[in-house]
């Protein structure tokens, strides 16, 4: 069975730990964690204890393993981020209690969810599966590996199995004792008998919101969840909980501690969020190609509705001189790890895509994203999506670096839904103009060359 597709939904994020999955070195020292409280709900059980853990203001108060505290060193963190800092000693309590974290992009929730697996691991053990990763698309689960093997780079005996479309034959077996995937293709691999469950301590699933939405991937991971041990410590990541997600989450992890951050706090710091008003859909074309020469001052994402669109305006800015690439769900796995590859690594600067890469992709070169078409749900696109729209505009401004957002909108239904978006994020949108197309550069270069931009930052106050 392959794995859904999520349907137009969310986007957020894998943080580069403190540069994860990029393939770059880490530089923590220069990151600049946005100031935030991290609110903390203990289960009842956990309530009823004497000395409830607190928080850790080292990794050597969290009894790490030696390797795991080494790998940590090597990747240069410092110190555990405030999500860190409070995650970590409740998902490392023994006996093992269940987590619901809602972090946002760029605080350090996959460095917190992978040292938490490597120090639960028994790597004695190195054919028998123990932890479970899973990932809403194979780009996210590949850097989840990524992760791992930068945080356990020291392990002996550490191996990690993906359980992504095409990465095990059918007659192959599933024989790491870390096993990250895709929650459709782990489903039948388990179903096939070529992944034994039983051995399983920790499953932890990254970009919950979409992952046990019932309209996205919560049918499968529901049915991989009844395939283990009922004794299985279950952690859930994601930057946004929507009510109705985070009703069935405390099901599908009972008794589990809490953290979270408040709503207005989700909005990434570091990103200057603007909108174009165009005349009409029509001229979005030549608007975005006018913007082409801003997008390679860094890498730029443009997102899209549907593939079909994404391959209409990649073949259009090619024909019209452009250099532009194009990924998305229709490209066979080992196209779209070259491609996303080449965007990480700078071969290509632009990158048009859909929802695939919304979520979780962390490539520290992206200055700006483009929503060309504004995120929308529902039967008939009748809802403003802002959750679509805060992760996708969460794969650029990382780590307290500068970024850019530009929102198209081309008609009273998008203006209307980006006026929503707006007022649910509590944030006020940068107008930009094609009629003055001067004072437009000007305003998306002043935050893209400036050494940070704020939340607040306004580039029309701007010296």
């Amino acid at each position: 069975m392959a794995d859904q597709a999520a349907p137009a939904q969310e986007a957020g994020g894998v943080e580069n730990a403190q540069t994860e999955g990029s393939g770059q070195v880490p530089i923590s020292s220069m990151l600049q964690e946005p100031s935030y409280d991290v609110e903390v709900q203990l289960s009842d059980l956990q309530k009823d204890e004497e000395n409830p853990l607190g928080s850790a203001r080292t990794f050597q108060e969290l009894g790490l393993p030696n390797e795991v505290l080494q790998g940590l060193v090597a990747m240069q963190f410092q110190k555990p981020s405030k999500v860190q800092e409070r995650a970590l000693p409740l998902m490392l309590s023994d006996p093992p209690r269940n987590m619901i974290a809602q972090s946002q992009s760029g605080t350090g929730k996959t460095a917190a969810f992978v040292t938490t697996v490597l120090s639960r691991v028994d790597f004695t053990k190195p054919t028998q599966p123990q932890a479970l990763l899973l990932a809403p698309s194979r780009e996210l689960a590949r850097q989840i590996e990524s992760v791992i093997g930068q945080i356990g780079q020291f392990v002996n005996n550490l191996g990690v199995a993906t359980a992504i479309p095409g990465a095990i034959p059918r007659d192959g077996r599933v024989d790491k004792p870390i096993v990250v995937g895709t929650p459709g293709t782990t489903m039948d691999l388990i179903r096939r008998r070529q992944f034994d469950v039983s051995g399983l301590r920790v499953l932890v699933i990254d970009e919950a919101d979409n992952m046990l939405d019932q309209q996205g991937l919560g049918d499968q991971c529901s049915r991989v969840k009844k395939m283990l041990p009922e004794t299985i410590q279950i952690l859930l990541f994601s930057a946004t909980f929507p009510e109705k997600v985070l009703k069935y989450a405390t099901v599908f992890a009972p008794s589990a501690n809490m953290i979270k951050l408040k709503v207005q706090e989700l909005t990434v710091k570091g990103i200057s969020q603007m909108y174009m008003d165009c005349p009409g859909e029509a001229d979005k074309y030549e608007i975005l190609c006018k913007l082409y020469g801003l997008m390679n001052i860094g890498s730029s994402i443009i997102f899209v509705k549907t593939r079909e669109s994404a391959n209409r305006i990649q073949e259009s800015m090619t024909r019209d001189g452009h250099k532009v690439s194009v990924l998305h769900g229709a490209y066979e796995g080992s196209e779209r790890d070259a491609l996303l590859d080449d965007f990480r690594t700078g071969k290509s600067k632009v990158l048009i895509t859909t929802n695939v890469l919304a979520r979780g992709i962390d490539v520290s070169t992206v200055s700006m994203v483009i929503n060309y078409d504004i995120p929308m749900k529902g039967m008939g696109d009748a809802m403003h999506d802002t959750e679509t729209y805060l992760h996708r505009i969460g794969r650029t401004g990382r780590f307290g670096r500068v970024g850019v957002s530009i929102t198209f909108i081309s008609d009273k239904k998008s203006f209307l839904a980006l006026q929503a978006i707006a007022n649910d994020l509590q944030v006020d949108l940068v107008s930009l103009s094609p009629e003055d197309w001067d004072e437009t550069e000007k305003r998306v270069q002043r935050v893209i060359k400036s050494s940070r931009a704020q939340a607040n930052f306004n580039p029309s106050a701007a010296p």
